[in-house]
C-alpha cells in the first residue's frame, strides 16, 4: 500500500483492538469501514474473513485465516509458477511437510485443480496429511490426479514444482508432537541429484530448517522471487478492488 502511494492504520493483533475487550469481528470490521477504504485481514479462526466481508462497506483481502486458506499467497504462488514454468496446466507438483495446516497449500491445491493436466503429489507424515475436505471437495470434484505419499525422494524426479513447508509450532497443541514431526523433511542439495533440471521449488516463508540455505544457490530456488511476485500481485489486488485504473503509458 505504501508504495501505491496509500495509507495504512491498523494493529498487529487482536490485543491492541476492541476485540481483547470482547468486540466482535463483525462490530469491528463495520467501525473499520468508517476510517479505511480496504481491509487486509490475517485471523486466527477460519471463516472470519468471510464474516467480515459480509458485515463491511470495504472491499476485505483474506490474508489468511488459521489453517484454512491463504489467497493471496496463492496469487503469489501462481505467478512465480507461471514465471518459472511458462504455464499453469500440465505440470506434476508436489507438496511437502505440513499439508495438513498449511493453508498456502490448501489455497493453491485448490487454484491448480482448475487447470488441465495437473497431477499433485502429496509428500507427509500420516499426521500431516491434506484435510478430508480439501480430498472430498477439492481433488474428488476436480479433473486432477493425485498420491499420496511419505517419500519426498521417491517422489523428487517426476516432480516439475516442489513446494516445501515448514511444520508449523503454533499450529500444535501438543508439543511433544510438535517435536516428533518438525524434521521429518528437510531438502538438501544430495536429495535433488535426482530432480529435473528446470523444477521449481518454493516456500511460503519464513523457513526453519525444512530447505537448507545451501539450495539458496541452486538455480531452481525460487522461493526469494515468489516474495517478490507476492508484493506484486497485492499490489494488483489493492488496485483492482479500489477500482483504480493502471495508468497510461506515456507516448
Amino acid at each position: 500500500m505504501y508504495e501505491l502511494g496509500g495509507q495504512v492504520i491498523g494493529f498487529s493483533d487482536a490485543g491492541s483492538s476492541s476485540a481483547s475487550k470482547g468486540e466482535s469481528v463483525s462490530d469491528t470490521v463495520q467501525v473499520i469501514s468508517c476510517y479505511a477504504d480496504i481491509i487486509a485481514m490475517r485471523h486466527p479462526k477460519e471463516g472470519a474473513p468471510m464474516v467480515a466481508s459480509m458485515k463491511a462497506s470495504i472491499p476485505v483481502i483474506n490474508a489468511g485465516d488459521g489453517g484454512h486458506n491463504h489467497p493471496t499467497q496463492t496469487l503469489a504462488d501462481l505467478c512465480t509458477i507461471r514465471r518459472e514454468m511458462g504455464r499453469l496446466d500440465n505440470l506434476t507438483v508436489g507438496f511437502c511437510g505440513d499439508l495438513k495446516f498449511g493453508r498456502m497449500v490448501h489455497s493453491l491445491i485448490s487454484a491448480l485443480s482448475r487447470h488441465t493436466g495437473i497431477k499433485f503429489v502429496l509428500i507427509s507424515p500420516d499426521e500431516l496429511r491434506v484435510p478430508s475436505y480439501i480430498r472430498d471437495e477439492v481433488l474428488a470434484h476436480s479433473a486432477a490426479a493425485y498420491v499420496e505419499t511419505d517419500s519426498l525422494e521417491a517422489a523428487m524426479p517426476e516432480l516439475d514444482i516442489l513446494y516445501m513447508t515448514r511444520v508449523q509450532r503454533e499450529r500444535f497443541f501438543n508439543e511433544a508432537d510438535y517435536i516428533r514431526l518438525k524434521d521429518s523433511y528437510i531438502l538438501t542439495p544430495d536429495k535433488l541429484t535426482a530432480a529435473k533440471q528446470n523444477m521449481a521449488i518454493l516456500h511460503p516463508l519464513p523457513r526453519v530448517n525444512e530447505i537448507t540455505v545451501a539450495i539458496d544457490e541452486d538455480p531452481r530456488a525460487c522461493y526469494f522471487k515468489q516474495v517478490r511476485n507476492g508484493k506484486y500481485m497485492r499490489m494488483a489486488l489493492i488496485l483492482m478492488l479500489l477500482g483504480i485504473e493502471r495508468p497510461a503509458k506515456e507516448a
